[in-house]
């Protein structure tokens, strides 16, 4: 692990989608691509996403190719490193086991930095994803037992996500846990209780993420905690895993409350954070930060 840099900010802009803003105009959209193994198919069908989030990434079905070639392919455009996701079965899982023997070739023969989405996976593809070496499991985990059945249509408890967190510590799979907060229909809930479970297991890093109400799911009417209590757990996070990097991810509301939410982070102390809002790069120097820009994941340093 790399001891944090209390001075320097990292800023992620992963090629999910095109992003530029006045501070930030330098993104190769193509060095790191999300692949979904299932295309847009998925069992859960969950209330805050319905595969919306899916669409975005390039779908591995509609390829002709193995997983292999499509990485292949990619390199050629530029492609340094890839998110492996994909829908999940019934049973929380994403799919990857019958991918592993060519991620392992991705690894080796094209270098490539490999983040994978697992779900909920078991003891073999985890297994499995220690062979091939990767570069970080992203688990979101769901303190909740409520939100896990209700959010995410999911037959599941707490302590399942707390078992993956043991299981990929076990077989020294770097784990980059996921907190959504607001995932119980824009009340924090269980977002404390995943905060502990994290504590207790080995990590690369912690991602914080906010519910995004997106058009199209039944969330899209909810509104996200208010800026108050999202700041408050930033705090709480920083505060119980001082040696740990903490990044604001991705997902979280557009519009005014992003600067808001974007701003309490760099408060806060928080190490990276993906896709700025305008005026965040200026204010977090101003506070005497060094920014430093990733075209790709939270914590991906190539």
């Amino acid at each position: 692990s790399f001891l944090i840099m209390p001075n320097e900010i990292t800023f992620h802009a992963p090629g999910l989608r095109r992003f530029k803003t006045s501070e930030y105009v330098e993104q190769d959209a193509v060095r790191f691509a999300s692949i979904s193994v299932t295309g847009t198919e998925c069992a859960l069908a969950c209330e805050h996403c319905k595969t919306h989030v899916l669409e975005g990434m390039t779908a591995l079905p509609r390829f002709d190719g193995s997983l292999f070639d499509l990485c292949c392919e990619l390199a050629e455009r530029g492609a340094r490193g890839v998110l492996i996701s994909g829908g999940c079965d019934r049973h929380g899982r994403v799919p990857l086991l019958r991918h592993l023997p060519d991620l392992a070739r991705v690894r080796r023969e094209l270098d490539f930095t490999i983040r994978v989405h697992p779900g909920l996976p078991d003891e073999e593809t985890v297994a499995g994803l220690a062979e091939v070496g990767i570069d970080g499991a992203m688990v979101d985990i769901i303190g909740d037992d409520a939100t896990i059945h209700q959010v995410y249509h999911l037959d599941a408890t707490a302590a399942e996500y707390e078992a993956v967190l043991e299981r990929l510590e076990r077989y020294g799979v770097p784990a980059v846990p996921h907190i959504i907060l607001g995932l119980h229909f824009g009340q924090m809930r269980g977002e404390r209780a995943a905060l502990d479970m994290i504590i207790r297991h080995a990590r690369k890093f912690l991602v914080l993420v906010i519910l995004m109400p997106l058009t199209g799911t039944p969330m899209v009417g909810v509104t996200p905690p208010p800026v108050t209590e999202i700041a408050d757990f930033f705090a709480l996070a920083r505060q119980a895993l001082p040696n740990t990097p903490v990044m604001l991810g991705c997902a979280r509301p557009l519009g005014k409350i992003k600067a808001d939410i974007d701003r309490a982070a760099v408060d806060a102390g928080l190490n990276g954070i993906a896709y700025p809002a305008e005026g965040i790069v200026t204010y977090a120097q101003s506070l005497g930060l060094q920014p430093k820009f990733v075209d790709a994941c939270c914590g991906v340093n190539w």
